[in-house]
């Protein structure tokens, strides 16, 4: 493939930097835990930390799997799991006095149960700090894998009380084993989001397409209707950006235009919300703040309280 030429105008982001930015990578390193803000080489890094929010990482920082789009390091962990984790991920939480927390982790095929018992602890965890008066209804996005298929994961998953469940296609069914690791597969994701809502139907399902991989619009359009049938609710469409020299080409740069008219497509499709643009990823402000006023409208009418 030929040069696709420079990143455009609408890609370029500040360099990192700023007081909430500093406070925020202060308490996270502090803790000793790793985010994929910094692991995945998030562009938006700079907008999230110093509005002081971020995606925690939990299970370590070496990934499994090896896909070709993603930053996080591939290895062998050799079932090592640190069970502090989850009480060390709390606590730097509630001294950063978030509303809404993304959890997300590496893929743990080491691991029986994948880790999704580490990761329910850690919502539980985080849940619990949540009912005091500083992080009062915080609300937790758990951003999982696909378990190898392994659907009991999902419930395991869903016992620690998530108020959202997200998992990333990432592509579309031809570019899969392109673009992610060969025990990932595109049915295998949408079976764990189909699970995760039949197994609570109040839970947010929410998962995410990257751009410039080579494939087509009917592709596009076939992936967001399928992640609609299997009752996924928020979804999230970026720029795919190339890491480094080891990962895959950007095949094209998507025009900020072709992404507002996939956002209008599924509006139309019935998602609740769709979050596009170049910079857009799976964890991003604009979808979290719509989430997180639908579900506080949610506990409101719960409460009887709704104005």
């Amino acid at each position: 493939m030929g040069s696709i030429g420079r990143k455009p105008d609408w890609l370029k982001v500040p360099l990192a930097g700023g007081e909430g930015f500093a406070e925020t990578r202060e308490a996270i390193h502090a803790a000793g835990l790793h985010t994929v803000c910094e692991e995945a080489r998030c562009p938006n890094i700079a907008e999230c930390w110093n509005g002081g929010t971020a995606t925690i990482m939990v299970l370590g920082e070496i990934c499994t799997r090896g896909c070709r789009f993603c930053n996080v390091k591939t290895g062998n962990p050799h079932g090592v799991v640190d069970r502090d984790e989850p009480r060390r991920v709390a606590d730097a939480i509630a001294k950063l006095a978030l509303k809404y927390v993304v959890l997300t982790m590496v893929d743990r095929d080491d691991l029986a149960d994948g880790g999704a018992s580490i990761v329910a602890e850690t919502i539980a965890a985080i849940k619990k700090l949540g009912q005091s008066a500083v992080s009062s209804g915080i609300l937790v996005e758990a951003l999982v894998g696909d378990w190898h298929g392994d659907l009991s994961a999902v419930a395991t998953t869903l016992e620690g009380r998530p108020d959202v469940y997200a998992h990333n296609i990432e592509t579309v069914a031809r570019l899969q084993r392109k673009v992610r690791d060969a025990r990932c597969g595109y049915k295998q994701s949408l079976e764990t989001l189909v699970e995760a809502k039949r197994l609570d139907a109040h839970v947010t399902t929410k998962s995410s397409i990257m751009l410039g991989l080579g494939e087509t619009d009917d592709e596009i359009s076939a992936t967001m209707r399928d992640l609609r049938a299997a009752g996924v609710e928020v979804l999230t469409l970026g720029q795919y950006l190339r890491p480094s020299p080891w990962h895959l080409e950007v095949e094209r740069w998507v025009e900020p235009q072709e992404f507002t008219d996939w956002a209008a497509e599924g509006e139309a499709m019935g998602f609740a919300y769709v979050a596009a643009g170049p910079l857009v990823r799976s964890s991003y402000k604009a979808a979290e703040y719509f989430i997180q006023n639908v579900l506080d409208a949610k506990r409101k009418q719960n409460d009887g309280r709704v104005s």
